[in-house]
């Protein structure tokens, strides 16, 4: 199909494109599945990807409830407290009281945790600024742009101004 067929913007042609921008996303889904799993590994042997998402979230928050951190997560709170009292035992987490409501305790990582943590994600480190050494910064700030207006659900260039 010559060049100037290609971007014909048709129903067919938009559909085509749509689904090849999808199997690209499922594709990085994949990578960054496998990454997180090989993460949570490294963090402690057998722990589950699930899990590792809660610690970094947690990692993220520094100090949080298991009632904000389900409800970042779009979690079911007694799964969360489950995973949390598993990430307390292997010595990973810590709670402590809440000065701001003493019926609830604040999640925060251990010495332990943040150093596991650390080691966990050593490997990746720098990976995706190496992966973009050779792009352009238009191209990077233009990528950046485009995947913000799709988790957006705005059109590409619009502002709250237009």
């Amino acid at each position: 199909m010559p060049d100037a067929e290609k971007d014909i913007d048709t129903p067919e042609a938009r559909a085509e494109a749509v689904r090849a921008l999808e199997a690209e996303f499922s594709e990085l889904i994949t990578h960054f599945r496998r990454v997180i799993t090989e993460n949570a590994h490294r963090v402690s042997p057998g722990l589950l990807p699930g899990a590792y998402k809660i610690f970094t979230t947690i990692a993220r928050c520094e100090r949080v409830t298991v009632s904000t951190l389900s409800e970042r997560m779009l979690m079911d709170k007694g799964q969360v407290s489950r995973t949390v009292r598993e990430l307390e035992e292997l010595g990973l987490i810590e709670r402590t009281a809440d000065p701001a409501d003493g019926r609830s305790s604040l999640l925060e990582l251990t010495p332990l945790g943040t150093e596991r943590l650390s080691a966990a994600r050593l490997p990746q480190e720098g990976l995706l600024l190496r992966t973009l050494e050779q792009w352009s910064l238009t191209d990077i700030g233009n990528l950046t742009r485009l995947l913000h207006a799709l988790a957006s659900g705005v059109t590409p260039g619009s502002t709250a101004a237009d």
